[in-house]
């Protein structure tokens, strides 16, 4: 690593990166290593910082995929995990021109991709351990919110929904002699603004390092995105491709309330379709919805989102893409996860530090640094610190910033 003229000890720079990681901004980094370590530095020159170690940590990152493609990449870990679960989906963050003079200029929102790599201890049944939905997928309110949340455009209106009740109304537990969640055991995650091509080798070779190919059980999991299956296809072909539950869920919510508009017959609709999904009867919800289209007609070219024409079609579209990935009930036999819900919670956490009306990144190395280094923090194999561990040490002075 290149640090010259303002470098610190492995030490200080590990501390004051990982501020620069987890804190929202690199004003509010700074702050704190002054106000809690009495380190005098100014946002401006920690965001530096973060940067050139972003820099460097791309470097290593795109190295372990030539070592994979060289087939020279070893695993870091002394045996494979139990399950080994990769889920993929994106966010997006603000861009600009760089070069182009001061301030925020050409600013161009742009997708970055994510990754969750977790391995994870879970048991495996003779039956399928949860025949019925859960109780969240059969609340109304809660999944109206959800497919306002994931179908903004499509859903439908706010009215339709009930409100909640105005009481508390605890959330059912897990009964002793019901199924138990897996056990976690290590999240590590991969971020790249890079397309699918190059995005799904920094996957792989992440999940080499982790002895993912080599665990007893493997599971892909996504939502509709075909770059998704892409990657999974190329990359992971051995691991069960499993369609996101809640994107299905809000699929059939729409594509219910096409053919019931009326609330209680819409709900009932959906619950009836979102049951037979969850129980592996995906056939019998195409060949209805294939039914509706025949009885409704194909959309026009010009049809609005919300045309129930249009609804119908794209759910019929989804499921029929999906299918071969929707055998939920084998997939809870094995003990492995339905939904992506551990991905998009982890698109959540990138997103409290690299997105905001006022957080732009230079196109290029500016935004794929600010990714690593959030990666490296939210990664729970102590791979920050590794890193800075591995730096050679000097006695550099300190870098203050004139007031």
């Amino acid at each position: 690593m290149r640090l010259t003229g303002h470098s610190y000890t492995p030490e200080l720079l590990y501390r004051l990166v990982t501020l620069g990681g987890q804190l929202p901004s690199a004003e509010l980094a700074a702050t704190a290593a002054g106000t809690a370590a009495n380190i005098q530095i100014c946002g401006r020159h920690l965001q530096r910082l973060v940067q050139e170690v972003g820099i460097d940590l791309a470097r290593l990152r795109d190295q372990q995929a030539v070592q994979r493609r060289r087939r020279t990449l070893a695993p870091r870990v002394a045996a494979a995990p139990p399950v080994a679960v990769v889920e993929v989906d994106g966010g997006r963050l603000g861009t600009r021109e760089p070069g182009v003079g001061p301030g925020v200029q050409q600013p161009q929102p742009k997708e970055n991709k994510i990754a969750f790599l977790l391995s994870m201890e879970a048991a495996t049944h003779a039956d399928d351990p949860q025949p019925k939905p859960p109780p969240a997928f059969r609340d109304h309110p809660r999944v109206a919110r959800l497919v306002r949340q994931i179908k903004a455009q499509t859903a439908p209106p706010a009215h339709e929904a009930p409100e909640p009740a105005a009481e508390h109304v605890a959330v059912e537990s897990v009964p002793p002699d019901g199924p138990q969640p897996p056990k976690r055991l290590v999240r590590t995650c991969v971020a790249s603004m890079h397309n699918s091509d190059t995005f799904g080798p920094l996957v792989a070779a992440e999940a080499q390092t982790r002895a993912f190919f080599d665990a007893p059980r493997q599971a892909f999991v996504g939502d509709g995105q075909q770059y998704n299956w892409s990657i999974q296809r190329a990359y992971f072909p051995h691991f069960e491709a499993i369609a996101d539950f809640i994107h299905v869920l809000c699929y059939l919510y729409t594509a219910a309330w096409a053919v019931q508009p009326e609330t209680a017959a819409h709900w009932q609709q959906y619950e009836s379709w979102m049951t037979a999904c969850w129980q592996g009867r995906v056939a019998e919800v195409v060949t209805e919805l294939a039914l509706w289209q025949e009885r409704l007609g194909r959309p026009p070219p010009e049809a609005e989102p919300r045309d129930p024409r249009q609804l119908i079609q794209e759910s019929l579209t989804y499921l029929r893409n999906n299918a071969p990935r929707m055998d939920y009930p084998r997939y809870r036999r094995l003990g492995l996860p339905v939904t992506s819900s551990w991905v998009e919670s982890l698109v959540g956490e990138f997103n409290a530090r690299v997105k905001g009306w006022d957080k732009w990144y230079n196109r290029g190395a500016g935004a794929e640094a600010i990714l690593q280094v959030r990666a490296a923090v939210l990664s729970e194999d102590g791979r920050l610190a590794r890193y800075f561990a591995e730096q050679p040490g000097n006695p550099y002075r300190r870098h203050r910033c004139s007031a």
